[in-house]
């Protein structure tokens, strides 16, 4: 193989709210917590162990307002992405890093909109939701089928 990879998929339930930072220019990132449990038996005392794995997620733009508006505290989600690692200065200049998961596609998994028998319709990633945006704009007819031998 000549080339890397660098992807992550992951299912777990948010941590906390989507907490949404906003930019000059329109831009935006969410930023939230997920967790995945690895639940596993301790052969010499039977005892049931259960691990959590927290992970720093970044959302950006229309998937984050997408997630921010649909998802809550404790809602399942698959996500996937990659893994980017930052550092900065703090303000007593010391270095901080952190590593986070930079989210390109998701699917809301349950949500507590579900049980509260709210169900609401979602899109599952960005994409679908700029497809439903645009296509809302245009009518079939405007967009002629692609002639494919197949």
């Amino acid at each position: 193989m000549n080339g890397t990879l660098n992807k992550v998929m992951l299912i777990g339930h948010l941590g906390d709210e989507v907490k949404m930072h906003y930019f000059d220019g329109g831009n935006c990132i969410g930023r939230f917590p997920l967790a995945t449990n690895e639940i596993y038996i301790n052969k010499s005392t039977g005892e049931k162990i259960t691990s959590t794995e927290w992970h720093n997620l970044v959302v950006r733009n229309k998937a984050a307002e997408i997630c921010e508006k649909y998802l809550s505290k404790g809602d399942k989600i698959y996500v996937e992405g990659r893994i980017k690692s930052r550092n900065w200065q703090a303000e007593d200049g010391s270095t901080k890093y952190t590593t986070e998961i930079q989210v390109t596609e998701f699917t809301f998994l349950s949500t507590k909109k579900d049980s509260d028998g709210n169900k609401q319709n979602f899109p599952s990633n960005e994409n679908d939701a700029i497809k439903k945006t645009n296509f809302d704009a245009e009518n079939e007819e405007s967009n002629p089928k692609d002639d494919l031998p197949f």
